[in-house]
C-alpha cells in the first residue's frame, strides 16, 4: 500500500495509471495490482504547487530528483558530453575533410604527374627503340668498315712491302745510275781532258797510274800504291800561268756530287805522288759539291772543278808547289 505519490516517487516499480476522480488516484504495484490511495490533491492544489515551483526554483531540482530516475537526472549531462563530443567530432571531421581535400588534390597532382611520367616513359621507350635500331644499324656499318679497314690494311701491307721493295730497288737503282753517271762523267773528263784542263796546262796529257808504278813502288807502300792506282783521272803538263814550274801533275777525283770524302781521298793520293817524288795538286771535279766538300776544298786547298770553273788553282799552287 502506498500512502503518498511521493512514496511512489521513490519507488521506481510502482506507475501511476490515471486519476479516478478528485481526490483518488489509482497505481499499479510490481505486479500490476490496481491499489488505492485517496489523496487530498485538487486543481487548485496543482496550481498553487506550480507556483511554489516557479517562486522557488531552488525545489525544482529536489522535484526532479524525487520524480526522474537517476539516468534520467544524468541524462541532460550525457546529452552535453554527446553534444560536445559531436562538436569535437564534426571539428575532427572538418578538420579530416580539409586534409582529405588536401589529399585529394595531392592525389590528382600525382595522377597528373603519373599520367607525365607515363607519356614521357613511353617517349623515353620510343626513343630507346629507335636508338637502338639506329644503334644495330651503326653496328652493322662499323661491323662492316672494320672488314674494310681489315682488307685495306692488307692491301696497305702489301703496298708497304711493295714500297718497301720498290724503295730498295730505287735504292739500288740510285746507286747503279749513280755508279753509271759518275763513271760516265770519268770517262767525259778523260775523253774531254784537254778541255777541262787545257786552260790550266800546256802539253797536257792523260797518263795511267801504272805507268808509274816503278817509281811509285819505290817510295810507298803496297797500300798507297794501291791507293794512288785508283785515282779518277791523272794528268800532267806545264802550268800555264808559272810556266817555271816545269812539269805538274793532277790528282783528280771525280763524282756527280763531290762530298768531303771525294776531297780527303784528293788530298791523300796528291800527298802520296808527292813523297814519290811528283810536283802534284789535288782537283776534285764534278756536277755540284756539298756545302762541305767546298768548306774542305778552300781549307785543305785543293782544286775545285764544277761545270767548267775552277776555284782555288793558285791558293793551291802556292801551297803544294812552292810551299813543297
Amino acid at each position: 500500500m502506498l500512502n503518498s505519490p511521493s512514496a511512489c516517487w521513490r519507488n521506481s516499480s510502482c506507475r501511476v495509471v490515471t486519476w479516478l476522480k478528485p481526490k483518488s488516484l489509482i497505481v499499479y504495484d510490481e505486479n500490476d495490482n490496481v491499489e488505492r490511495n485517496e489523496m487530498a490533491f485538487d486543481v487548485k492544489d496543482y496550481l498553487d504547487f506550480v507556483r511554489l515551483l516557479q517562486e522557488h526554483p531552488e525545489w525544482r531540482a529536489e522535484l526532479r530528483r524525487l520524480v526522474l530516475t537517476d539516468e534520467l537526472l544524468t541524462l541532460p549531462e550525457l546529452v552535453r558530453e554527446l553534444a560536445d563530443a559531436q562538436r569535437r567530432t564534426e571539428e575532427r571531421v572538418g578538420r579530416l575533410e580539409e586534409r582529405v581535400g588536401r589529399l585529394e588534390a595531392v592525389v590528382e597532382e600525382l595522377v597528373q604527374a603519373q599520367r607525365r611520367t607515363e607519356e614521357e616513359i613511353r617517349a623515353l621507350a620510343e626513343a630507346q627503340r629507335r636508338t637502338e635500331e639506329r644503334v644495330s644499324r651503326l653496328e652493322a656499318v662499323v661491323e662492316e668498315l672494320a672488314e674494310a679497314q681489315r682488307r685495306t690494311e692488307e692491301r696497305v701491307s702489301r703496298h708497304e712491302e711493295l714500297l718497301q721493295a720498290l724503295l730498295e730497288s730505287h735504292r739500288r737503282l740510285v746507286e747503279v745510275v749513280g755508279d753509271l753517271k759518275g763513271r760516265m762523267l770519268e770517262l767525259t773528263y778523260r775523253d774531254r781532258a784537254t778541255s777541262y784542263f787545257g786552260p790550266l796546262l800546256r802539253r797536257m796529257k792523260v797518263v795511267d797510274p801504272y805507268e808509274l808504278e816503278e817509281t811509285l813502288r819505290a817510295h810507298l807502300s803496297e797500300g798507297e800504291f794501291r791507293d794512288v792506282l785508283r785515282l779518277d783521272l791523272l794528268v800532267c803538263g806545264q802550268p800555264r800561268v808559272r810556266p817555271e814550274m816545269g812539269e805538274l801533275w793532277l790528282a783528280v777525283e771525280i763524282s756527280s756530287v763531290v762530298d768531303r770524302g771525294d776531297v780527303k781521298r784528293a788530298e791523300q793520293r796528291a800527298t802520296a805522288l808527292r813523297r814519290a817524288g811528283y810536283r802534284v795538286v789535288p782537283v776534285v771535279a764534278g756536277e755540284r759539291l756539298t756545302q762541305g766538300a767546298e768548306e774542305e776544298s778552300r781549307e785543305r786547298r785543293v782544286v775545285i772543278v764544277r761545270d767548267g770553273q775552277v776555284h782555288f788553282w793558285e791558293e793551291a799552287l802556292n801551297v803544294w808547289v812552292e810551299g813543297a
